[in-house]
């Protein structure tokens, strides 16, 4: 008889200190932290062969604001003295759009020396062709053009024979000893846009609380396309070792005006990870997030 209001108060006072130690742990809530790790990359590149680096030039183009090859040539040697083990050679910028044209001046100028002996070892006279066929010369010389102003990524397509000219870059590097070169492309261009874009808003509901509810409205925007290409080239040879592309962009309101020079950099800031990982080992930085 005595036993079961005993019984009882026990399980009254479990009940109770078991909402009394829940109460407390909503009141705090959960506590959390943070843990850094680093997660290697492993280099793309087998650059053991070589002691120094020379990151050459860029035939660059798009947006005039900016000098597209110096700015390049300049942020990448800063990276790779910092953060490769390569000594990185400082040398004049190489005008690889001038050395291009010339190189291509030079092709169609022996063309038309090749052309002009072919027509006068012919034994028999023939006769000429109309005047719309043009010569052999002709076409080639108008396969090889290039564009002085290089403005969209077509521009830049013709000038990638300059990167599979052997002879060119041994003699590059010859003249340095023999390090790996760093070259390749940059455009950095205008970009503009509109259609409709998704944004977060912040609302109030009939309670009087805060909510965040995405909205649908039809937006202009402007800024900048950066499409790099490097080129990784061994100056032992003249052969290229690698190379991969990049393509980033930035977009914001048509009313801001936010200057070239910063867009490209931030731009850069995304791609450089990617360009080291190329010739050195890299990590990763992140975080984390734990419940105790």
């Amino acid at each position: 008889m005595i036993g079961r209001p005993l019984a009882k108060t026990s399980r009254l006072a479990l009940a109770a200190g078991a909402a009394l130690v829940a109460a407390i742990a909503l009141a705090c809530g959960p506590d959390t932290y943070e843990i850094p790790i680093e997660t290697p990359i492993q280099p793309k590149l087998d650059v053991s062969a070589f002691q120094r680096v020379l990151v050459a030039g860029f035939v660059a183009g798009g947006n005039e604001d900016i000098d597209a090859n110096q700015e390049t040539v300049r942020l990448l040697r800063s990276q790779l003295r910092t953060k490769s083990s390569l000594r990185v050679i400082d040398a004049d910028i190489l005008p690889l759009v001038e050395v291009a044209q010339d190189q291509t001046a030079g092709s169609a100028a022996a063309t038309d020396e090749a052309a002009g002996t072919h027509d006068r070892a012919a034994a028999a006279p023939k006769p000429a062709p109309p005047a719309s066929a043009g010569s052999a010369a002709d076409k080639s010389a108008q396969g090889l053009a290039l564009a002085k102003n290089i403005k969209d990524e077509k521009d830049l397509e013709p000038y990638e024979r300059l990167f599979a000219n052997t002879a060119y870059w041994k003699r590059i590097g010859e003249e340095f000893q023999n390090p790996l070169i760093v070259t390749g492309t940059v455009l950095f261009a205008n970009r503009s846009t509109s259609g409709i874009v998704q944004r977060d808003q912040e609302v109030m509901d009939p309670y009087g609380r805060r909510r965040v509810v995405p909205v649908r409205t039809y937006m202009e925007r402007k800024g900048f396309l950066l499409r790099p290409k490097f080129v990784f080239i061994d100056g032992r040879t003249g052969a290229t070792m690698y190379s991969e592309s990049y393509r980033e962009e930035v977009l914001y309101n048509a009313q801001q005006n936010t200057p070239a020079l910063s867009s490209y950099f931030e731009l850069m800031d995304r791609l450089v990870p990617n360009f080291l990982s190329a010739l050195s080992s890299q990590k990763i930085k992140g975080t984390r997030v734990l419940l105790k």
